[in-house]
């Protein structure tokens, strides 16, 4: 039945993930100089903004950079979401194949460890290169987003929702033996 509790951390995990687009995965602070700060944000979807190299010449106190053509591209990322949230999606109208939804959900799993490896150990690192090259003699100073943290909060939600499709067939099976 779809009222069953896998289905509540299945729909957490989807919620969770779709949660990530909205907020930034990380957030650069770089002190340009004594007055001025510039401020970047990775995001999976990147945000167009204006030009910052005029502000930084105005000599604005915080200037904010937007991710351009010199960010590493995220599709990857975001189609390893959007793949993540389709499967989980699908496995919540599978409750009456148990198994299906089992399989379905520990690819979902693999896949979302995979998105948050790749999201911590790539993504972060090469969207701050390219900011490193730009400010060579200047400190820096990284800060995890919610984004970076949501990924996370999914896979605690798909590893109850799979041990709780378990139980489930452990119970179907006994009540099986039991009538035979």
């Amino acid at each position: 039945m779809i009222q069953r509790i896998q289905s509540l951390w299945m729909f957490l995990a989807v919620v969770c993930l779709g949660l990530c687009f909205l907020f930034p995965v990380a957030s650069y602070t770089i002190d340009f100089t004594e007055s001025q700060k510039v401020v970047a944000q990775l995001d999976l979807l990147p945000k167009d903004g204006p030009d910052f190299s005029k502000a930084l010449a105005a000599g604005e106190p915080v200037v904010q950079y937007y991710q351009g053509e010199q960010a590493p591209s995220m599709w990857p990322l975001v189609t390893m979401v959007c793949v993540v949230m389709a499967l989980t999606l699908l496995s919540i109208f599978l409750y009456k194949r148990r198994t299906l939804q089992m399989r379905m959900v520990s690819v979902a799993f693999l896949l979302n460890v995979v998105y948050a490896f790749l999201l911590f150990f790539w993504a972060v690192d090469a969207y701050s290169d390219p900011l490193m090259l730009m400010f060579t003699q200047t400190e820096s100073h990284v800060s995890w987003g919610v984004s970076a943290f949501l990924p996370l909060a999914s896979l605690v939600f798909l590893f109850l929702a799979q041990r709780a499709i378990r139980r489930d067939e452990a119970l179907v099976r006994a009540a099986d033996r039991l009538r035979g």
